[in-house]
């Protein structure tokens, strides 16, 4: 099984690179943060409060999450409201209760099992999910960036919003108890600011063994 680990915080590029990665190398995608956000809109879909984590923990062990270009739970597109801001502001109590994330850490790797690994892309892959990864990559990048990046993703909300919260988000992300975000032992950073994604990809792609490369 063959496993290209990519972590790092909002805005850094991670599902971007990640999914142009996979198609160059002929393997499969994962957003794991779309996950935590599938269950952090089926909770308040159901009214749940993001911070009940006994409820939300049971929660994410019924509901069916499947995430490819489209995103549904229990058969619901939810593919646009899991990006909304009502989701975004919810997410990280969400990804912080720790049963959570033994339930979808469980599923990512059974879905790595079934696929034969795969590009896959969070904050804790390298680190918790697949620590043996084949590479493990940590993409960071300035806050302006990052927030100018994310202001262009998030239509409803402004820069100074988008700034602040993934402010937010880096704090709780980084601070959590449960697999907080970190740079992987053995994890190489690259530093996106001001390259395309073509050359992102391409640095990522030098990283890799030249045996492990797609051959002609």
């Amino acid at each position: 099984m063959r496993v290209i680990a990519i972590d790092g915080p909002a805005g850094s590029g991670k599902s971007t690179v990640a999914r142009a990665l996979a198609t160059r190398l002929g393997l499969d995608y994962l957003d794991t943060g779309a996950m935590y956000r599938g269950v952090t809109f089926a909770a308040l879909r159901r009214g749940i409060d993001p911070d009940d984590a006994a409820t939300v923990a049971r929660l994410a062990g019924q509901i069916d999450i499947d995430v490819a270009e489209i995103v549904t739970v229990d058969g619901v597109d939810a593919t646009i409201e899991i990006r909304g801001p009502e989701v975004t502001r919810a997410v990280s109590a969400v990804a912080a209760n720790p049963e959570v994330r033994r339930e979808l850490r469980r599923r990512q790797r059974e879905w790595a099992a079934d696929h034969g690994g795969g590009v896959i892309e969070g904050r804790d892959i390298g680190s918790v999910v697949f620590p043996d990864a084949e590479l493990k990559v940590y993409l960071t990048a300035s806050d302006s960036e990052r927030a100018g990046r994310r202001s262009k993703e998030v239509l409803d909300l402004d820069y100074d919003s988008v700034a602040a919260d993934i402010a937010r988000r880096d704090y709780a992300d980084s601070s959590r108890v449960a697999a907080p975000l970190m740079v992987a032992d053995g994890a190489i950073t690259v530093d996106t600011t001001g390259l395309s994604i073509d050359k992102v990809v391409d640095r990522v792609m030098a990283l890799l063994p030249e045996s492990a490369e797609p051959q002609p």
